[in-house]
């Protein structure tokens, strides 16, 4: 099994809003073969809890223009670790400094990695153009 057609749709939807909010080391990994709950994690990084909020409104703006809506949502109280719950796709938002502590990349690195557009690799490798 892997992940549907929509499921990618909304993670690339998700990777490109982190992106557009400045969000470090953007990834997406297929967990459909390992969860029954979801299809694909999105994780992405901020250097300080008003960009892990930026990122997390700017996420949720984007999938609402696309008809979703999160079914749960965790940690915003706190800004360190936001968990938005799509049910197709879950999005971690995180501190970095929880990001290195947790290293959700390293549980998932046997799943595939969903490939993502090359303005958001390009925005994780180097240095962002401006204007």
């Amino acid at each position: 099994m892997t992940a549907s057609v929509r499921a990618v749709e909304l993670a690339v939807a998700a990777a490109e809003a982190a992106s557009d909010k400045l969000a470090e080391d953007i990834l997406a990994f297929d967990v459909s073969e390992q969860l029954a709950i979801t299809d694909i994690f999105v994780l992405c990084s901020a250097s300080n809890d008003r960009q892990v909020k930026s990122i997390v409104d700017e996420v949720e703006a984007r999938l609402r223009e696309l008809g979703e809506r999160p079914v749960r949502r965790e940690g915003e109280r706190q800004g360190r670790w936001v968990l938005l719950d799509y049910a197709e796709i879950v999005v971690h938002v995180q501190h970095s400094e929880e990001r290195l502590f947790y290293a959700l990349e390293r549980l998932w690195k046997d799943c595939p990695v969903v490939p993502l557009p090359e303005a958001v690799r390009m925005g994780r490798e180097g240095p962002r153009a401006t204007g």
